[in-house]
């Protein structure tokens, strides 16, 4: 055995050999992960302004440490052995590293800090890895010549970790953070302690997600009578699988559980194998990251999936824009709109003494859209309500953040919806005071109309003066009957011809008020569409994305 840094650079050496079958398989497992990390890279980035800095934490450390882990070697696999105070996690070690490397003594806790033993590979890349561990340098080894140090186990990083149940506080803060950075684990339990509530309820349940990094050992089975190490072993798996914890079973994957004594040797050359086997695939790295981003997307998973399907419907947005139109007054402004229609008909196609008598009067008041309290103040209350509603069914199922992201959207923008509304209402306002646009022909040619039955009824009048005053036409006139003949059609003609323009002027007069409701109506929904609609459905395709990226990260 050769201890200390100066004295193990031989050990470090690299041998070249093939490995191309097994550069492959370590590529395949890191081309499938890495998609992933990418994924919870953007999910990071999309989700900064969105979520608190606690939430993303996690996640953030666990791309800090694949893009570490990844960094510094791809050849070693760095495997921990962990194990309650006795369990002769020690002895294992020395076990496998095929000398005494780790203090064993009657006296607890003998393992006051993490011990490494290093079987040869690339230097750098292990230096880097025991560095990031904060594994002391005079606490790094070589194996001794032998089985244990043969060339299958080259790039095995082997780790003891002080006990976790151990009445020094600083020692179990050494394994929670060496726990965190190794690649596996290999928890050493005896007959006495396998089934310790401790190691149970904060470790291998918590991490039932690494099934595939982790090894369960029995060790000390030479103190075990007959077929009580079965008994214990099937029991260790019974607790093992109410952990949550999948075992290996039938080539599947999961947890490999082994019996052995370190004392004796039995079942150490088992491991050995299974050790030679794990590191050779120079998968576990990669394996381990996954569980990482597993297990950050399983605690993010409430605060990324939504509860049933999420987004605006059809109907809420139509809701929306007939609670706008109603808070502008559109369906008033479309009948006020077609009222002044009528009214302007009414005036064009009357008798000229009507229209003069009009004139002398005045012109009527000029008209308001109906329905606001005053001229240019659209329904405060009518928008409010509106915003409401549409917030809340847009945040209907969405994660508490993304629902308060989307509210927060609505209300900004509801902040300036009345102003802009005011302005639609205002702009119908001007328009209806305006009048139509443009006059039908028709209006022309009925005042032309009047124009000619008040001509008839005049000249009905000076031909009946005319008789009046004895003027005698040339020849013998008609008489008496041509005068009351045009008196008459002027008289009657002129209001029929009123009437009869009106009647013609309600379906245009409809039409004209519909229009102007319409209009009325786009201009409101536009408005509510800009300041609303459009900032709550850009946040939904926010969330959309960060779901799409989240789905990716957790590997469904």
């Amino acid at each position: 055995m050769v201890s200390g840094e100066g004295e193990d650079a031989a050990g470090y050496g690299c041998v070249p050999r093939g490995r191309r079958t097994v550069e492959d398989e370590r590529r395949t497992v890191e081309d499938e992960l890495q998609p992933r990390i990418d994924a919870l890279r953007e999910l990071i980035g999309l989700s900064r302004t969105r979520l608190d800095g606690r939430t993303l934490d996690e996640a953030g450390q666990v791309l800090e440490a694949a893009d570490e882990r990844y960094r510094l070697s791809g050849e070693h696999t760095v495997v921990a052995v962990a194990g309650a105070t006795g369990s002769g996690k020690s002895s294992l070690f020395n076990a496998l590293a095929g000398a005494p490397c780790s203090e064993v003594a009657a006296r607890r806790p003998t393992t006051s800090q993490p011990v490494a033993c290093v079987w040869p590979g690339d230097r750098a890349g292990a230096e880097g890895l025991l560095h990031r561990l904060a594994i002391p340098v005079a606490q790094r080894f070589v194996p001794a010549p032998g089985p244990a140090g043969d060339e299958d186990l080259r790039g095995l990083v082997l780790l003891d970790l002080p006990d976790h149940d151990s009445a020094a506080a600083g020692h179990r803060a050494q394994v929670d953070r060496v726990l965190k950075a190794v690649d596996a684990v290999i928890w050493v339990v005896d007959p006495e302690k396998y089934a310790d509530a401790v190691l149970h309820e904060r470790y291998l349940r918590p991490l039932a997600g690494y099934a595939e990094v982790t090894f369960v050992v029995l060790n000390q089975v030479d103190r075990l009578p007959g077929d009580a190490a079965d008994q214990v072993v099937d029991d260790l798996r019974r607790l093992l699988d109410e952990d949550g914890l999948a075992l290996s079973e039938h080539d599947e994957p999961g947890a490999t559980v082994l019996a052995l004594s370190a004392a004796t040797g039995e079942g150490v050359g088992e491991l050995l194998d299974a050790l030679r086997q794990f590191v050779a695939e120079q998968g576990a790295a990669g394996r381990r990251l996954a569980a990482d981003v597993d297990a950050a997307a399983e605690r993010l998973q409430p605060v990324y999936v939504a509860e049933g399907h999420t987004g605006l419907t059809e109907g809420a947005r139509e809701d929306f824009e007939e609670r706008l139109a109603e808070a502008v007054g559109a369906t008033a402004a479309g009948r006020a709109a077609e009222r002044d229609w009528l009214r302007h008909a009414d005036r064009a196609c009357a008798t000229p003494w009507v229209r003069l008598r009009s004139a002398r009067q005045g012109a009527s008041p000029v008209q308001t859209l109906p329905g606001r309290t005053l001229p240019g103040q659209a329904s405060r209350a009518v928008t409010e309500q509106a915003v409401r509603a549409v917030a809340g069914e847009a945040a209907r199922g969405l994660p508490a953040p993304w629902a308060q992201a989307v509210r927060e959207a609505a209300d900004k923008g509801a902040q300036e919806l009345p102003a802009a509304l005011d302005r639609a209402a205002d702009a119908a306002d001007r328009a209806l005071r305006a009048g139509p646009p443009a006059k039908p022909r028709w209006w022309t040619v009925a005042a032309a109309g009047q124009g000619l039955l008040v001509g008839l009824q005049a000249l009905g009048v000076l031909w009946m003066v005319g008789l009046l005053c004895g003027v005698e036409w040339a020849g013998r006139g008609p008489g008496w009957l041509p005068a009351l003949v045009l008196i008459t059609a002027g008289t009657v003609g002129g209001p029929a011809l009123s009437w009869l323009c009106g009647v013609a002027a309600r379906g245009p007069a409809r039409r004209y008020g519909q229009d102007a409701e319409r209009e009325l109506r786009a201009a409101a929904a536009g408005c509510g569409r800009a300041r609303v609609l459009e900032p709550v459905a850009a946040e939904l395709l926010r969330y959309r994305e960060v779901r799409e990226q989240y789905a990716v990260a957790a590997g469904v």
